[in-house]
């Protein structure tokens, strides 16, 4: 029978209205399975985890990533796949860090949530959990149809690196629009085989270290040299640099004059840019070749979720800046579209 690892870390799904206060707090797992009666009917071995507190996704943090990579690493070949129950406010943080971390990866980890609590008559929660399920544990000729980790939402499917929460108001909550979604639900599951990561002879390896040690500097028209100053200036060993554009900044000497220290000091510097669609192309304007030139890394089309993860997943590995500032720019788990994808059956580290 197949076997699938439900995690279950809290959010909105297993949310239940206080009476007293009227705001949401968590609730028991064994609440959500009584509200899906359809799990019963599912030809699995369902096994579930239930984290010994339950937490808002606002409390996430990298110790709880460390957990998920323990608990997937300890039951990884006790499963055919993993499904993990998570707020959708930093889901994509969260899959994003599990991509990484996972190295090898050849079963599908697949995580979702939900915009309503279960027990609410329009919840979305059932259609996520019980899809999410099914991709979990599908399978073509033998092997894992999915071997990635996901996000699953409103009847989509992403690769978690690619993806980011954009709505709060509608079932469809999140978007990747760098990267094709990986498989759609309607009448029949369809998967969109061609964007799918292949892993046919990777070797499994979960990393379970962090480093935290990362600055953003957000840009914005009048920022001042003082605001500059204190972001570069800080104990940070990584400064992600959200620019305008295709990696566009100001080119005051003295904005200059901060990058170019913290780098001398050791600091790596990511340029991402602001705009959810596109890429960075350091050197294409004017006001991006400065950086170029003194060796800014350019973070591509990588979303803001997927450079910080990656960021506290290089860091940790205790690299230097320059083989840093190279992973980087390489296309590690499929969160960028510069470079091909590394070979997953070899590790680049």
């Amino acid at each position: 029978m197949t076997k699938v690892l439900i995690i279950y870390t809290g959010g909105t799904i297993g949310m239940v209205q206080d009476k007293v206060t009227g705001t949401l707090r968590p609730l028991d797992f064994n609440l959500i399975t009584e509200n899906v009666p359809e799990l019963q009917r599912l030809n699995y071995e369902i096994t579930v985890h239930s984290f010994t507190e339950i937490i808002d996704s606002s409390n996430m943090n990298p110790q709880i990533w460390v957990e998920l990579a323990e608990l997937i690493d300890k039951n990884y070949h006790l499963y055919d796949g993993f499904v993990i129950l998570h707020g959708s406010d930093t889901m994509a943080f969260s899959a994003s860090a599990l991509s990484f971390m996972l190295e090898g990866l050849n079963k599908p980890v697949i995580f979702t949530g939900s915009q309503l609590p279960i027990g609410e008559i329009r919840t979305d929660a059932k259609e996520n959990l019980i899809t999410a399920l099914e991709i979990a544990t599908a399978k073509q000729n033998g092997r894992a149809r999915v071997p990635e980790v996901c996000i699953y939402f409103d009847f989509q499917l992403f690769r978690g690196n690619r993806a980011f929460k954009y709505n709060s108001a509608k079932f469809e909550a999140f978007r990747s629009p760098n990267y094709p979604v990986l498989a759609e639900a309607g009448v029949h599951l369809r998967f969109n085989d061609a964007s799918i990561r292949k892993c046919e002879e990777c070797t499994f390896r979960a990393h379970k270290k962090l480093n935290n040690s990362i600055a953003v500097l957000k840009l914005y028209p009048g920022i001042s040299e003082e605001t500059v100053a204190a972001i570069v200036n800080s104990k940070a060993e990584a400064i992600i640099l959200e620019t305008y554009g295709a990696g566009n900044t100001n080119t005051d000497k003295w904005f200059l004059n901060c990058l170019e220290t913290a780098m001398d000091k050791g600091k790596v510097v990511l340029d991402i840019s602001q705009c959810k669609v596109g890429t960075v192309e350091l050197g294409r304007y004017e006001t991006s070749r400065p950086l170029k030139a003194m060796g800014v890394t350019s973070g591509y089309d990588m979303t803001y979720e997927a450079a910080v993860t990656k960021l506290m997943f290089l860091l940790a590995r205790g690299y230097s800046q320059d083989r840093i500032s190279h992973l980087l720019e390489t296309n590690l788990r499929g969160e960028l579209s510069k470079t091909p994808l590394a070979v997953p059956s070899k590790s680049v580290f």
